[in-house]
């Protein structure tokens, strides 16, 4: 590999970022100080079931299961009125969520707040991907696991 390559024009920037918000991989999500959906892309729609047109405009109630909904409430407009997450930059969060069809999906994401001019939050993005087989996978683990301690205590002492 090259050590003079030299970084990208603001045109190829703009192609990149363009190519990366229309990815299948990922799902991109923005939502405004309101929690109202601004920006759905290709991979919202397939992790979630929600075309576009669909997602627009409404509350993101519609991806968090009810059970959820105060805590991210309350937690989204304690970032949106103070400009603070407690979440720092990178951070790999991990919550349920919710599919059109009404089943629950297992995701892991990172926010990025949007700023205005004037440094207030207008909004916040999240970068989201389906983990339920991982999630899946590791809880049958930990019950197998359980299993096999419990056997443990129970055939040393028979």
């Amino acid at each position: 590999m090259s050590g003079g390559a030299a970084p990208l024009s603001g045109t190829e920037l703009d192609r990149l970022g363009r190519a990366l918000l229309r990815t299948r991989a990922e799902a991109i999500v923005l939502a405004d100080r309101d929690g109202a959906i601004r920006f759905w892309n290709p991979g919202a729609e397939r992790l979630f079931g929600f075309s576009a047109a669909e997602a627009l405009g409404r509350p993101l109630d519609i991806i968090i299961p009810e059970p959820q909904r105060a805590r991210h409430w309350d937690g989204y407009r304690r970032v949106m009125d103070t400009g603070e997450s407690r979440y720092g930059e990178g951070d790999l969060l991990a919550v349920p969520g919710l599919r059109k069809d009404g089943s629950r999906v297992s995701l892991e994401f990172t926010i990025v707040p949007l700023r205005g001019p004037d440094g207030r939050i207008e909004g916040m993005a999240a970068i989201l991907r389906d983990v339920t087989r991982r999630f899946e996978e590791l809880r049958a683990l930990r019950r197998e696991l359980a299993a096999l301690r419990g056997g443990a205590g129970t055939s040393a002492s028979g």
